[in-house]
């Protein structure tokens, strides 16, 4: 099964989520019996010019996804915003910011 959240659902998430702020990312989270444990991960190009350097920061947030899979609720759907401080991260210190974020939800 895909943890990857469909592109018709990040309006309800943005709409109805909690926001969840961190130095590097931004989540919303909504939490439902049927959500499934699933994610999106967006990052703009005034944040990373480079298109090499969007799709590395989404793959490191889609990946401390996987590896926090344990630390989130099973009933939630994320999406995950990077930051530009984001830059450089290794995914260990993605993964370490999104289970602080799980134990504020």
């Amino acid at each position: 099964m895909s943890t990857r959240l469909p592109g018709a659902k990040y309006k309800s998430v943005f709409d109805a989520g909690r926001v969840l702020r961190g130095r590097l990312m931004s989540a919303w989270v909504v939490r439902h019996p049927d959500a499934g444990r699933k994610a999106g991960v967006v990052v703009s190009k005034k944040s990373f010019h480079d298109a090499v350097d969007r799709n590395r920061a989404k793959r490191i947030m889609r990946e401390a996804f996987r590896l926090s899979v344990e630390n989130i609720p099973e009933d939630s759907e994320w999406i995950l915003v990077g930051r530009s401080s984001l830059r450089g991260k290794k995914t260990a210190d993605v993964a370490a910011e999104l289970r602080w974020m799980c134990g504020r939800l």
